[in-house]
């Protein structure tokens, strides 16, 4: 979840005491997470708010949008009502419900017990009931944070009072046993491509259709003989889609396993253990198919060497690396320029690339280590499965 604010605010934070921390105009902080922008800046400090677990002791507790009585009120609660604290000002708990982020008064609270779960080996299953309230804890009195459709896939870290304590997508939350079904561990994608070689660390593309340009990136690594995932995010192919016989500028991206050729950008190396090329406004990538230095970096001036090449400077190429398609014996006309490289926006096409964003492209490069033998596997989810 991405979030933000402009406000000034003060935090109330507890380890032992109470500590009042005061923070003036703060601007423009953003972050990642499942917590709260004001969570995200709380951690910065020594004394962190730390987890409470709670039940509600009058008989209709107002539910508010802010903590303090000023602010309105969307819901109550009965007593008994299980809660889990997750911060606390103006002697307002700060808890999650429905989903989102509320208060109610301290002075009707009872600190309890955290609720014992039973760690164990990670399971997977898949929701049975037609709508599976996920709560922020184990039992029925707790908060419901969500909803899960029947059939949707989750995996179990542990249980307690006969719930299951799961991830979903990017969160984590309780459902009830009852509407679980344990299934097989998922198999991986990458687990079903067989001819990756030698290779220790694979980037696989997919999309649903060979005309689609929305793809799914995902990264995996092999660790002592077994493939695991590393990250998946969204990412762009080729304007007109994926093609296995591709032709210089078709506007489609080359389906098929291709090894990693030199890392590039037009600022200092990221972080990257592959080889690192700094680009300036005299670099350009020959696609002129007449022309012998075709589908090679270049330096200019052209000086009647070619009549067609693609500036290597440009906001696309801040961050990338050559895919090696059409590199080792070049044929001219079958394509050049195949890269993975920065987006211009989710669903913009390239010419014939792979494109995500500037931040999953630098991760990726930071990740990337060539004596793993990196390999890129991409084209249209059915035709990967035939690799």
């Amino acid at each position: 979840m991405q979030c933000s604010f402009k406000t000034k605010v003060v935090i109330a934070t507890m380890i032992m005491s109470v500590v009042l921390v005061s923070l003036g105009g703060i601007n423009n902080i953003n972050c990642t997470s499942n917590t709260s922008s004001v969570d995200k800046h709380i951690q910065l400090f020594s004394g962190v708010y730390q987890t409470q677990y709670g039940v509600t002791t009058a008989s209709s507790l107002s539910v508010r949008t802010g903590a303090a009585t000023k602010y309105s009120s969307v819901a109550n609660m009965k007593k008994g009502t299980k809660v889990v604290m997750i911060g606390k000002t103006n002697n307002f708990y700060k808890i999650t419900y429905g989903g989102k982020t509320r208060y109610i008064s301290a002075q009707y609270v009872k600190i309890t017990v955290k609720p014992v779960v039973v760690v164990y080996k990670t399971q997977y299953g898949v929701t049975t009931a037609s709508s599976l309230s996920v709560r922020n804890g184990a039992g029925t009195n707790y908060s419901v944070q969500g909803n899960l459709k029947s059939g949707t896939k989750v995996n179990i870290l542990g249980k307690a009072n006969n719930f299951y304590k799961i991830t979903y997508g990017a969160k984590t939350g309780y459902v009830s046993a009852q509407y679980i079904k344990i299934t097989p561990q998922p198999k991986l994608l990458i687990d079903k491509i067989k001819n990756k070689g030698n290779a220790k660390q694979a980037i696989v593309v997919t999309t649903s259709s060979y005309s689609n340009v929305n793809a799914t990136i995902t990264t995996f690594e092999n660790v002592n003989g077994t493939w695991r995932q590393i990250a998946s995010f969204a990412g762009n192919v080729g304007n007109k889609g994926f093609i296995y016989n591709k032709v210089e500028g078709d506007g489609r991206s080359p389906i098929g396993i291709f090894s990693l050729g030199t890392a590039f950008g037009r600022y200092a190396n990221p972080g990257t253990s592959m080889t690192y090329r700094i680009s300036n406004t005299n670099d350009f990538w020959v696609d002129d198919i007449k022309s012998s230095l075709y589908n090679t970096w270049q330096k200019g001036p052209v000086s009647g060497r070619w009549n067609s090449a693609e500036k290597m400077y440009i906001p696309q190429y801040n961050y990338g690396f050559v895919i090696n398609y059409n590199t080792a014996k070049r044929v001219p006309g079958k394509g050049s320029g195949i890269f993975f490289h920065v987006w211009s926006g989710a669903g913009n096409g390239t010419a014939g690339c792979i494109a995500t964003s500037q931040t999953n492209v630098i991760n990726t490069l930071k990740w990337l280590k060539p004596s793993k033998s990196p390999i890129i596997i991409e084209g249209p989810v059915s035709e990967v499965l035939k690799m």
